[in-house]
């Protein structure tokens, strides 16, 4: 047994192992209390949850790879969302043609593009810091949103924009496989690429890459740029789903891409992190997600239950490292 769990540890690693030990006694903890949990409608519609977080995930992940933040992620794409409702709205509304779809996603990635670039140019060539500046993007884009809806929502859309957040191929759900394309071109730019060498090194020591060569303003201007594209991308799968635009859409999403990024193994601080782990980070959060739900738990209290988690994944991630110290 010992020696089977070392051949798992070595292949895996010990942190997406011990990830998917807690996942696998979670699901075994809401499958014997709730005997709805393990059932095709409930799985199904975990299928469909999971992605609009996960896009939002790693567009922030990125950022705290450089040893950034971006507080602006929902913001940014219900502001991408909105751009898209409103040109399917200038072209008939519900009868909007095809072609005004395909002309809204691009508006829309655009715009999230733009909100990212922003970001990344003023962190990276003003010297301000990222929570201020994310911060200031999200009021501006917040305000901005709600002067252009009055604060309310806008909805309508064309009968083909539902598969896109509610559709399937093959029995998997369509917005489940645009993340997970999502995930692979995220691990490969971090894995891969000359971009995701450079953000790692980022965030282990700016200073010290400045000094071997890399160019890293142009290197954070890029990793804010393409957080805000991937936000632009939730906004889409979200309006999709919704079957309306908000700007308060999914504001709550904020702690939880967080909270994912430090359950998957990233260090807070830069310079380390893996997609897949995070991943599996997302999935636990889901399943528990739907777990407290099945189970009657008031929102609210999932929400206080999401902020001390996160501080319990801090004072654990401690401890093993301080654990970890003692005996070498």
């Amino acid at each position: 047994m010992v020696k089977t769990y070392e051949k798992l540890r070595d292949m895996l690693g010990a942190e997406v192992l011990g990830l998917l030990v807690f996942l696998v006694l979670v699901v075994i903890a809401f499958g014997s209390a709730s005997p709805q949990f393990m059932s095709a409608a409930n799985l199904g519609s975990m299928a469909f949850q999971l992605p609009e977080l996960g896009l939002l995930t790693l567009a922030m992940l990125v950022p705290i790879l450089t040893g950034g933040l971006n507080l602006a992620i929902t913001f940014t794409a219900n502001i991408s969302a909105l751009t898209l409702a409103w040109v399917l709205q200038t072209h008939g509304g519900v009868d909007a043609p095809p072609s005004a779809f395909f002309i809204g996603v691009i508006a829309a990635l655009a715009v999230g593009t733009l909100a990212g670039f922003v970001m990344g140019w003023v962190i990276a060539y003003i010297g301000a810091h990222p929570i201020l500046v994310s911060l200031a993007m999200m009021i501006f884009l917040r305000g901005l949103g709600e002067f252009l809806t009055h604060g309310g929502d806008i909805s309508g859309f064309p009968d083909y924009v539902r598969p896109l957040g509610h559709g399937s191929f093959l029995g998997i759900p369509i917005p489940l496989l645009i993340f997970f394309g999502a995930v692979l071109v995220w691990h490969v730019m971090l894995s891969r690429t000359r971009h995701g060498f450079s953000a790692y090194m980022l965030g282990s020591n700016i200073e010290a890459t400045r000094y071997s060569g890399i160019h890293t303003k142009r290197t954070l201007t890029l990793v804010y740029t393409l957080s805000g594209t991937m936000c632009a991308v939730a906004g889409i799968i979200m309006m999709s789903r919704f079957n309306s635009v908000r700007v308060g859409h999914g504001e709550a999403y904020i702690l939880i891409t967080v909270l994912a990024c430090f359950l998957g193994g990233v260090d807070p601080f830069g310079g380390f992190g893996r997609v897949f782990p995070v991943v599996l980070a997302l999935i636990i959060l889901q399943v528990l997600s739907s777990g407290l739900n099945l189970l009657g738990a008031n929102q609210h209290l999932a929400t206080a239950v999401w902020g001390l988690f996160l501080i319990a994944v801090m004072v654990i991630r401690w401890l093993w490292h301080h654990f970890a110290r003692k005996q070498t």
